[in-house]
């Protein structure tokens, strides 16, 4: 419960680079996610490179400028002939990511490029993807350089939860 309340996502980070147990164990992670029949149609390209992570930016004209300063970002591309499911598994893995990068005291922020053409197109090419490949999303990491506050449990939207009926 602590984990997933103080989750948030981060779009500024500090210069401090990031160290490379903390993207292993981050990595491991995303492993663990379930997936489709145990599919993992799921491959991870971490880019540390800071004028590929500053170029990431750009990939958006909106929600991607977590990478101005992010130290790090890991982009998830998946085989959609593997699993009918391949965006829930990518989901998922998304997810374990943007958890773990928490739990090792970590900001992240998950950028959607599916479906956004010249997005994918420009990760594609930075990361040297290959076209058979579908880009789900960028996540940036790095360490955090603004705080936000814990979700507040007495806002959370509870009338969204049904019992038995919608």
């Amino acid at each position: 419960m602590e984990l997933c309340r103080h989750r948030r996502s981060i779009r500024k980070y500090t210069n401090r680079p990031v160290e490379q147990e903390k993207i292993d164990y981050i990595l491991r992670c995303a492993l663990m996610a379930p997936s489709s029949k145990r599919t993992n149609p799921w491959e991870f390209i971490v880019v540390r490179d800071e004028e590929k992570l500053r170029a990431m930016a750009g990939c958006r004209t909106y929600g991607s400028q977590m990478f101005d300063t992010a130290m790090a970002g890991i982009v998830i591309a998946l085989d959609t002939t593997l699993s009918d499911a391949w965006m829930a598994d990518g989901a998922i893995a998304a997810e374990h990511i943007l958890l773990a990068a928490e739990e090792q005291g970590l900001g992240a922020c998950w950028c959607h490029v599916y479906c956004r053409e010249a997005s994918e197109d420009l990760i594609k090419g930075l990361c040297g993807i290959p076209e058979d490949k579908t880009v789900l999303c960028v996540i940036s990491l790095g360490y955090k350089d603004e705080e936000r506050k814990d979700y507040d449990l007495e806002k959370l939207k509870y009338e969204k939860i049904h019992n038995e009926k919608y």
